[in-house]
């Protein structure tokens, strides 16, 4: 299996186990922001010039967003 396949198996199994203990989305902000705060952590410590790359990124997730809000579904 590749890194992404098992990356891919991991999110999935997580997102299935937050899920089950909270069914309802609503509450699943408060993991969205503490996942990607974790994500910024472990970006900037491994390099702190990486902070322009990772703001990038939530830039391009904001865009992803907005194209799921008004398609309706995830590119």
């Amino acid at each position: 299996m590749s890194r992404d396949e098992d990356l891919r198996e991991l999110l999935d199994g997580t997102a299935q186990e937050i899920s089950r203990l909270q069914d309802n989305p609503r509450t699943w902000l408060s993991w969205m922001i503490f996942f990607l705060a974790r994500l910024e952590e472990e970006a900037t410590d491994q390099n702190p010039g990486n902070k322009d790359s990772y703001v990038a990124m939530l830039d391009a997730l904001q865009d992803e967003i907005r194209n799921r809000l008004k398609t309706g579904g995830w590119n």
